[in-house]
C-alpha cells in the first residue's frame, strides 16, 4: 500500500486526455459518447450466448440477468463516481493506481488489455464465419484479416473516426433490438396482426416445468453463463477522457445504465422466453433471437439476425481495439509499459499502442485457426474471469477514493455511490461469491476459467511487485 495519492486537478497537464500536456485529444462528440454508452452494454454475447443460459435456467434466466444487471449498475455507479471526479483514459486502472498502489493499476491494466486482445480474436473469427457464409469465395481467415485491417485503419485515423464508426454500429444494434422488443412484445400480447404467433404468450413463463424448471440453483449457473456478456459497460468511462465534456459524459453514462440494462437485456430476453417455450429445440439449434423471429414467421429471420450479430461483432472489435490501445497508452503514461505506448500522432492517436494491440490480436487469431483446442482455448479461459477481477478492483478502489476525493476536492463528487460504503461492500461480496461458485462449476468450465485466470493474474501481480521494488531501490540509490 502506498501513501495517500493526490487527485489530478483540471488543467494540471500530463495525465489528463484532451488537455495541454497530454497527447490524446478531445475528438469524441457528445453524440458519439451517448451512443457508445448505449451500445456498450449490447455485446454480441447477448445475441449468441443467451441460448445456453435459457436452456440451463429456463424462464428463470431473467433472474440471472437481473442479478448480474444489478451488480453491473452498482459497479458502474462506483466507477462513475471516480471517473466523473477525475476522467482519464486509464479509467479504473488509473484509479486503482492512485487508490491501492502502482501494483494494482499495473496488474488490472495489463489483465484488461489481455482480455480485449483475446476478444479481438474471438470477434474477428465470429465475424469471418458470417461473412464467409455470404461470400464463400473469400476464405474465413481472409475475412478475419480484412475486418481487422479495416478497423485498425479506422482507429489509426483519429479518435473521431472510431467514434463515428461506433456511432453507426451501436445505432444499428439499438434500433434492431428495440424493433425486436416492440414486434415481439406485440406478438406476446396478441396485438400483431398477420403474424403466426400461436406459441407466444405469458404462459411460456410458467408452463413447461414452471418458472424454475431446473431448480433455484440454475439461477446461479445462469449467472455464470451471462456475466461476461455485460463486459463493455465500462468503455464510456475510458472514452470520456477524449470527449468535449468528460465529466458530463461520465455522469450521463452512469445515470442511464439502469434503463439501458433493463430495456436491452431484460426486455429482449423476456420477449424471447415469452415467444417460445424455453425448452424449444429451435433455441438450441438456431440461437434464441433467430428462433424467436422464426416463430413469428418472419422471412429470412436467420439472415436478418446474422446481419445484426455481424454489426455487434464489428462494434465489439472496434471498441475492443480502441479500449486495449487506450489502456496501453495509460500504462505507458504511468511508466507501467514502454514509453512509446504513450506517444501520439498530431491527431492525438496513440499509434504504437494501437499497432502493438492489433499485432497481439493477429497472433491470437492465428492461434485460433492453428491451435483452437490448446493454445487459444488457454487464452480464452485464462482471460475469462478478468471481468470479475476488474469489478472487484473497482469496488476496493472506490472505497478509498471516496475518502480521498472528500478530503481534496469534494466539489468533484457530482456522482455518488448509493448507501456508501454498504452497497460497495455488498457488491464486492457478491463478486467474490460468484468467483467461488465458479470453482464448483465443472459442467461449463467455470472452475477452469477461474483457476487459469487466477494463474495469469498471479503472474502479472508478481511482475508488478518486482517492478515496484526495483523502482523503490533505484529511488533510494538516487538519494544516496
Amino acid at each position: 500500500m502506498t501513501s495517500q495519492p493526490t487527485l489530478t486537478k483540471a488543467g494540471d497537464g500530463p495525465g489528463k486526455p484532451g488537455e495541454p500536456g497530454s497527447g490524446l485529444q478531445a475528438g469524441l462528440k457528445n453524440r458519439h459518447l451517448s451512443m457508445i454508452a448505449i451500445g456498450g452494454v449490447i455485446g454480441a454475447g447477448l445475441f449468441v450466448g443467451s441460448s445456453s443460459g435459457i436452456a440451463t435456467a429456463g424462464p428463470g434466466i431473467l433472474l440471472s440477468y437481473a442479478l448480474v444487471g444489478t451488480l453491473v449498475v452498482l459497479v458502474m455507479r462506483m466507477l462513475g463516481e471516480m471517473s466523473a471526479a477525475n476522467p482519464t483514459s486509464g479509467s479504473f486502472s488509473a484509479h486503482a493506481d492512485r487508490a491501492l498502489g502502482p501494483w494494482a493499476g499495473f496488474s488490472i491494466g495489463w489483465l484488461y488489455w489481455f482480455f480485449w486482445v483475446v476478444v479481438l480474436a474471438v470477434e474477428a473469427t465470429a465475424g469471418a464465419k458470417i461473412l464467409e457464409g455470404w461470400i464463400p469465395a473469400v476464405p474465413q481467415w481472409g475475412w478475419a484479416l480484412i475486418v481487422m485491417v479495416v478497423l485498425t485503419a479506422t482507429n489509426l485515423a483519429s479518435v473521431g473516426s472510431y467514434g463515428e464508426f461506433e456511432f453507426w454500429f451501436a445505432g444499428i444494434k439499438v434500433v434492431a433490438i428495440a424493433a425486436f422488443i416492440v414486434v415481439g412484445g406485440l406478438a406476446v400480447f396478441g396485438l400483431l396482426p398477420g403474424v403466426d404467433s400461436e406459441q407466444a404468450g405469458l404462459a411460456n413463463l410458467t408452463e413447461h416445468g414452471g418458472f424454475l424448471p431446473n431448480g433455484a440453483g440454475a439461477i446461479l449457473t445462469g449467472v455464470l453463463l451471462v456475466v461476461f456478456s455485460f463486459m463493455g459497460s465500462e468503455i464510456p468511462t475510458l472514452a470520456a477522457g477524449e470527449s468535449e465534456d468528460p465529466q458530463r459524459a461520465v455522469t450521463k453514462a452512469t445515470n442511464s445504465i439502469i434503463w439501458r440494462i433493463a430495456v436491452f437485456y431484460l426486455g429482449s430476453i423476456f420477449v424471447v422466453v415469452a415467444l417460445l417455450p424455453w425448452d424449444s429445440q429451435s433455441i438450441v439449434d438456431q440461437g434464441s433471437y433467430v428462433a424467436a423471429l422464426d416463430s413469428l414467421g418472419i422471412a429470412n429471420a436467420g439472415q436478418i439476425m446474422n446481419f445484426i450479430v455481424l454489426t455487434s461483432v464489428l462494434s465489439c472489435l472496434n471498441s475492443g481495439l480502441y479500449t486495449a490501445s487506450r489502456m496501453a497508452f495509460s500504462l505507458g503514461e504511468r511508466g507501467d509499459a514502454p514509453k512509446a505506448f504513450a506517444r501520439t500522432t498530431s491527431r492525438g492517436v496513440p499509434r504504437t499502442a494501437i499497432l502493438v494491440s492489433v499485432v497481439f490480436g493477429f497472433v491470437a487469431v492465428f492461434f485460433n485457426y492453428e491451435f483452437p483446442d490448446s493454445v487459444f482455448l488457454f487464452l480464452v479461459n485464462s482471460s475469462g474471469a478478468v471481468a470479475l477481477f476488474v469489478w472487484l478492483v473497482i469496488c476496493f478502489s472506490q472505497l478509498r477514493m471516496r475518502r480521498i476525493i472528500q478530503v481534496e476536492a469534494p466539489e468533484r463528487l457530482v456522482v455518488r455511490m448509493w448507501l456508501f460504503p454498504y452497497l460497495t461492500w455488498a457488491a464486492a461480496a457478491v463478486i467474490v461469491f460468484v468467483l467461488g461458485y465458479m470453482l464448483t462449476d465443472t459442467e461449463h468450465n467455470g472452475r477452469t476459467t477461474v483457476l487459469l485466470s487466477l494463474l495469469v493474474a498471479a503472474l502479472v501481480l508478481v511482475v508488478a511487485v518486482v517492478k515496484q521494488r526495483v523502482a523503490a531501490r533505484k529511488a533510494l540509490a538516487g538519494r544516496d
